[in-house]
């Protein structure tokens, strides 16, 4: 595994690499791996730019998503989720269902899915919240979603820490 350090404005982010994709995106001091320049790093790097100027990024590095077939649902509903909006857990869990042909699906299972999310930010988790219009656990904090969605011009006063 390669990695690559990104100071953000929120904190240092080390990204991941299998040395063509981008396999993780994570806020963290800490990482083992091999520091190696990459041209996914590079796109990332653009990317974060583009992202943290308050801006929706025109594309996407070459990510590779890991998990379960469940997760990896999760992650591309996830990566549909517009630039300044916020989609529910239960939302998601209706898409799955609705795409699976079954009745219902639970929008705990959702959660714990896009909990597993290896790739935060440009797999944007921080903009699903709880059914009842609250802030849920973030894997970077709640304090960095509530800033992750007021960068993208969120009203976070709807939204119940």
């Amino acid at each position: 595994m390669y990695i690559h350090d990104y100071a953000s404005p929120l904190g240092k982010i080390i990204l991941h690499s299998d040395g063509e994709s981008l396999t993780g995106l994570f806020f963290s001091d800490d990482s083992t791996g091999e520091y190696k320049a990459l041209p996914v790093f590079d796109d990332a790097e653009r990317w974060l730019d583009v992202y943290f100027s308050e801006k929706s990024p025109e594309f996407t590095p070459k990510l590779k998503i890991t998990g379960t077939e469940f997760q990896k649902s999760v992650c591309e509903i996830m990566l549909k989720i517009p630039f300044g909006h916020v989609m529910t857990y239960s939302e998601i869990a209706g898409i799955i269902a609705k795409s699976r042909n079954i009745p219902n699906m639970s929008a705990r299972a959702v959660g714990g899915a896009a909990a597993r999310n290896q790739i935060s930010i440009i797999i944007p988790c921080h903009r699903v919240i709880g059914t009842n219009g609250k802030l849920t656990g973030y894997g970077g904090g709640i304090d960095r979603k509530k800033k992750l969605l007021m960068l993208e011009g969120v009203d976070i006063s709807k939204i119940r820490a």
